[in-house]
């Protein structure tokens, strides 16, 4: 087990493409943004939360997200993304994002994101259904940290 990504019980790898570096010939900050959204949806993908949320006519949506830059990509290289769920309260839940270089051997990216569950019917949030919130905890590797309803 790699020991950058020893806290992730879900890892992708994603090919980095000579299209995501910019004028200064290194991975564009947006990019990381878009790792981290291939990593989150094969996250749920993995753990079947469309058929979860399908029966309850909620889904998510994203209502924040950061990336800390650690050291530079180039082209060719590939990537490993962590991905897992820290903490959930009610009606949302924090993913974090690890990003390694296979050519670098070594960290280069961490992030976070804020994901919202969100009744589309009626365009507001709501309450994670209790499926979804039981198979996030169940799967995870790590302790996931329940939050109070209050917290926001």
């Amino acid at each position: 087990m790699d020991k950058i990504l020893k806290d992730f019980n879900f890892i992708i790898d994603i090919k980095v493409d000579w299209g995501d570096m910019d004028a200064l010939q290194h991975v564009n900050n947006i990019e990381y943004f878009k790792y981290f959204q291939t990593a989150r949806i094969a996250y749920f993908e993995n753990i079947n939360s469309g058929d979860l949320f399908a029966e309850s006519r909620i889904s998510t949506i994203l209502g924040s997200t950061q990336c800390k830059f650690i050291y530079p990509l180039f082209y060719p290289d590939s990537i490993s993304v962590g991905v897992r769920v820290e903490s959930m309260a009610d009606q949302y839940f924090t993913m974090k994002y690890e990003v390694k270089s296979h050519n670098h051997q070594r960290l280069v990216a961490i992030g976070d994101a804020k994901v919202v569950a969100f009744d589309y019917v009626n365009n507001v949030k709501t309450s994670i259904p209790d499926e979804v919130r039981n198979t996030i905890i169940g799967f995870e590797k790590t302790k996931v940290q329940i939050l109070g309803k209050s917290s926001s």
